[in-house]
């Protein structure tokens, strides 16, 4: 059994007992976190689309911790200027573990 789940503005296939990195979601180590935004459920040849999302389907998962992802390199330069910038970025993840899909 699968599910497709949107958050942060993203689409995830997720099974139960997978893990996964989602954007950054409040709560704390250990806690459940529960998404209402499933827009398909399959079961085998039960296949369940929703019109945008099923109704009264629900996936439970485990907020692993906080994580980071990797380093990106942000560089500015204009040629014949001198002007050079260096800077960088690490976006914060959510690592999840899903628990349970409810269709």
């Amino acid at each position: 059994m699968y599910a497709v789940i949107r958050t942060g503005g993203k689409q995830y296939r997720v099974e139960q007992g997978s893990s996964l990195r989602v954007e950054l979601l409040p709560g704390e180590k250990g806690t459940s976190v529960e998404f209402t935004d499933v827009l398909l459920v399959a079961d085998g040849d039960n296949v369940k689309i929703g019109t945008p999302v099923v109704a009264g389907a629900r996936v439970t998962a485990e907020i692993l911790g906080e994580v980071k992802g990797e380093k990106l390199v942000v560089y500015k330069f204009k040629r014949r200027k001198g002007y050079r910038r260096k800077t960088g970025h690490r976006q914060h993840y959510t690592a999840l573990k899903i628990t349970e899909i409810r269709a």
